[in-house]
């Protein structure tokens, strides 16, 4: 049985409707990406499985329906969302931020939930050089590690990432996208949701191209990245490599 599963997903702003009916599937394990133009209703799909948006059709997370649930409720059944703003404590700590990212475990009641501190330590070493600081002094890169790290610290299900790489400079692009492969060595089940299609589907065993609020294509990573419309569309010329 899939971890998520959602069926005929319907969800907008208002009267204005983004998601016209999607279904889509995360296997536990597995990285799903979602590619496409911005615009094309990545994010609103992110957002409307957390209940930040109201939306219509199944959504089936572990087992559990979440059409009736809150945004905390979601969060405690184990989905994890790092949005595309980041939206850390700017004048909290690092350590805050992080120790604030505990509180599904600690809900829960799991005893030592703050070991997950030293696993986060292990991905990002720079967040344990700069425990002390500000998050809100932190390069990009450094805040995305944060974001991502506060993540991990819930022990979620699902980590769900929304555009990881955006705007930041290309080495950092790349140190970001191999702590995704590492998470997904670990077990770590991840949906990304990210315009850079070359770097998402170099770290994905799925795939699905988004484009105004429909799926157009689906398949797994490796093919996706090597069929003429995705290549065309979302890769260039380059070759994938």
């Amino acid at each position: 049985m899939a971890l998520l599963d959602i069926q005929g997903l319907h969800a907008g702003y208002g009267k204005a409707e983004v998601l016209r009916g999607l279904s889509l599937q995360v296997d536990a394990g597995a990285v799903v990406t979602v590619i496409g133009p911005n615009g094309a209703g990545k994010s609103t799909l992110l957002n409307a499985m957390m209940g930040l948006l109201p939306s219509q059709g199944g959504i089936v997370f572990d087992g559990q329906d979440l059409s009736r649930l809150t945004l905390e409720e979601r969060v405690l059944s184990g989905l994890a969302l790092v949005p595309e703003r980041r939206e850390l404590f700017g004048t909290m700590s690092v350590l805050d931020n992080l120790v604030l990212g505990g509180w599904r475990p600690k809900s829960l009641g799991v005893a030592n939930w703050r070991d997950g501190l030293e696993q986060v330590y292990t991905l990002f070493p720079r967040l344990k050089e700069r425990a002390a600081q500000q998050a809100g002094t932190l390069s990009g890169g450094e805040r995305q590690m944060l974001a991502i790290g506060r993540a991990l610290m819930g022990q979620p299900k699902l980590l769900m990432l929304d555009e990881p790489s955006l705007g930041l400079a290309p080495l950092i692009v790349r140190d970001i996208f191999g702590i995704v492969m590492r998470l997904r060595q670990q077990g770590v089940s991840i949906l990304l949701v990210e315009q850079n299609a070359r770097a998402a589907l170099g770290v994905a065993d799925f795939g699905y191209v988004l484009e105004t609020g429909d799926f157009v294509l689906a398949g797994e990573a490796s093919k996706l990245a090597d069929d003429p419309r995705v290549v065309e569309t979302y890769l260039g010329s380059q070759k994938k490599g």
